[in-house]
């Protein structure tokens, strides 16, 4: 009778464990996305953007949200049918200002009094809020050759209403990502508020404010006392073979109507230099620096310059990992910033005056960093495997971190995700490796598991303990397969000799830990089915699933997604040069020998495995030529494969229907090709 009691008190919590189910590609899209944060002067609101998508209608929509910093009287500011972003607290607290139709506006707290602060024809991209509140920083996109808002509506009247469609280009670089540039370029501007006039400090300039790639989301920014900005520009005529970001400083007192600003150069790497930011008594500005020209994924050191002395201190030197993002402590005497560390990205803190540097939060991804006018918290953004993006505070003293929002817990509630777990094992040149594992929901080591096989890109890149809403490791797991995500040589997080090893050397280390790593895996965990493996990457990682091609049968079918296959052809179409120039020691015919090395399309003779090809006709990174060759190449030898090919995406598949097909048609691949 204790035995029939005790099963029926346990009944209850068999049935509501056994409602919860695998992660589903219609649970990730229903589920709310954190944005940018900002902390109220007083330390007790925190504002923050929320996209939330619709699968029926292909699209999202970002809102404005508060909430108490202690996590209460979560409640909407901006919520209507139109985008909302970038909030903002002015420096008294009064005050949020924000971005909508391209347009900054402010309001109370309550939403009320609202008021569009900006007219300006191009409209605004970005912006920085003067601590006087009488001015501000504005980013938009405009005809550098333009001095007045009507020059600039001249110019797209004129291109809309021609039937001529033809692009001119007589530069280097004419497209970014997913886009052409033509003639516009993003210029910085001073917005004075009150007197409503708009200063162009890049006037008639060629140059980009901030710079197209390569820069941080913290590139310009007023001092203290607003007497003087800091901003991030590339001066390079040919960007598109530069790395070399550098830090400006111009005067506010020297700004002048339909006049260049006369910015002083602070910076002296020819590197990438960029992320300036006041220290609160204003007597610093830090700022992130490489110190290797046309190296993009060089060592990123935390710079000290001394607006006094103007000398140049870096105060990282003695950390092997490279500086992301940065925030000020209020009494100017630390800094706390984010880096890449093994599997996470952790919040770090430096004493400016003694060089020592801790680690506050090692686990997990963090990112946006918000520290308290008192000192005492600092608030941020995490993620991990099994938790999309919310607010956490942490106590700058030390202790775990706390959670302030829960935006998906109902949603995350019914789902089954058994957090990641890692291990290392030996690969090339002795160095040790690590890789994510995550087992497959409602996980049984008694059962035998497919296993898909994840290679990230980059190649310096890392996977992390992270909850990515395109390549979502749980997501790969979901259908019940166990997941192996390694971050071999060339990843970041482990050193920065381990990040360099991969240039030049593409096909050699980075493969062997890869495979290496796959060996041990199909040895050590034995609920893995050593006969149902795949395999996917995306970019670097795609670019690895075609050298795989041709050179093992290990996998039972690949996914290709954006991958190089042609290392000569793709140098040729790519937009970024100081990429493929640095990563094969120069052009491919001042080292086509290296080029023909490592280029997958020269072993594509010996494919046997079934592999999935993706492309978005808009990836200007690894444009669409790549996989016509690839697939071209599959089909003409035998090989079984399908191409998905996207119109309206790029390097990555963003649109929610879109997505979910990719999802849909990787799990059909593999399930195609399960022996």
């Amino acid at each position: 009778m204790k035995t029939l009691l005790t099963i029926f008190l346990c009944l209850p919590f068999i049935l509501f464990a056994q409602q919860k189910h695998p992660l589903t590609v219609d649970d990730l899209w229903a589920m709310k996305r954190v944005g940018s944060i900002d902390l109220s002067p007083d330390g007790k609101t925190i504002a923050f953007t929320v996209t939330a998508f619709n699968m029926d209608e292909n699209k999202g929509n970002s809102d404005i949200y508060l909430i108490n910093s202690d996590g209460t009287n979560l409640h909407p500011l901006k919520n209507s049918e139109k985008n909302e972003t970038s909030p903002k607290f002015s420096a008294d607290g009064k005050m949020i200002a924000y971005i909508i139709d391209d347009q900054i506006h402010t309001c109370k707290y309550d939403g009320t009094d609202d008021e569009q602060i900006t007219d300006f024809y191009t409209g605004v991209d970005d912006f920085r809020w003067s601590h006087d509140g009488k001015k501000f920083l504005i980013i938009s996109t405009v005809y550098p050759d333009c001095t007045s808002p009507d020059c600039n509506k001249k110019k797209d009247d004129d291109k809309n209403e021609t039937k001529l469609n033809v692009r001119v280009l007589n530069h280097l670089m004419y497209r970014s990502w997913n886009r052409w540039l033509d003639d516009k370029r993003s210029h910085l501007f001073l917005f004075d508020a009150v007197l409503k006039e708009y200063y162009d400090l890049n006037y008639l300039m060629q140059n980009d404010v901030p710079p197209l790639d390569l820069g941080s989301e913290n590139d310009f920014n007023f001092s203290p006392d607003d007497k003087e900005i800091a901003y991030t520009m590339n001066p390079n005529t040919t960007v598109a073979t530069s790395t070399n970001n550098e830090v400006y400083v111009v005067n506010v007192a020297d700004i002048k109507k339909d006049d260049k600003a006369p910015a002083k150069l602070i910076s002296q790497s020819k590197g990438n230099d960029c992320q300036p930011v006041y220290s609160p008594d204003g007597k610093y500005i830090a700022f992130t620096s490489m110190t290797t020209p046309g190296h993009e994924s060089d060592q990123a050191f935390l710079i000290l310059y001394d607006r006094n002395t103007g000398k140049l201190k870096n105060i990282t030197n003695s950390l092997d990992r490279s500086v992301s993002e940065i925030a000020w402590s209020p009494d100017s005497k630390k800094i706390y910033f984010t880096a890449n560390n093994e599997v996470f990205n952790s919040i770090y803190q430096v004493d400016i005056s003694t060089g020592k540097i801790s680690v506050l939060l090692k686990d997990y991804s963090n990112t946006g960093l918000a520290v308290s006018a008192d000192g005492n918290t600092i608030y941020f953004k995490q993620q991990r495997s099994t938790l999309p993006y919310e607010i956490f505070a942490l106590n700058t003293k030390g202790g775990d971190a706390k959670q302030i929002t829960y935006l998906n817990k109902d949603i995350l509630a019914n789902i089954e995700m058994i957090p990641m777990e890692s291990f290392w094992c030996t690969g090339a040149a002795g160095k040790k490796v690590q890789s994510i594992l995550i087992k497959p929901p409602f996980f049984d080591p008694s059962k035998k598991y497919p296993m898909i096989f994840l290679i990230h890109g980059g190649p310096q890149g890392h996977w992390e303990d992270d909850f990515h809403f395109r390549w979502n490791i749980e997501m790969f797991a979901a259908k019940g397969y166990v997941v192996v995500a390694p971050n071999p040589t060339g990843s970041t997080g482990y050193g920065q000799q381990f990040t360099n090893d991969v240039s030049r050397n593409w096909g050699g280390r980075p493969y062997e830990d890869l495979m290496k790593v796959y060996d041990y895996s199909i040895k050590n965990f034995n609920y893995i089915d050593a006969k149902n493996t795949f395999a996917a990457g995306a970019s670097f990682g795609g670019y690895m699933i075609n050298w795989i091609e041709g050179h093992t049968n290990r996998f039972n079918a690949m996914v290709s997604h954006d991958g190089v296959f042609n290392t000569e052809s793709m140098w040729g179409t790519t937009e970024e040069l100081w990429f493929p120039e640095w990563e094969f020691n120069g052009t491919p015919w001042q080292n086509r020998k290296l080029y023909d090395k490592w280029n997958p399309a020269k072993f594509i003779q010996n494919a046997k495995t079934p592999m999935l090809v993706v492309e978005g006709a808009r990836d200007y990174r690894v444009p669409e030529d790549q996989a016509f060759q690839l697939f071209t190449s599959l089909q003409r030898l035998g090989v079984d494969s399908k191409f998905l090919y996207f119109p309206d995406e790029f390097h990555f598949v963003i649109k929610p229907q879109d997505a979910r097909f990719w999802w849909n048609s990787v799990f059909d691949w593999f399930e195609t090709h399960k022996k």
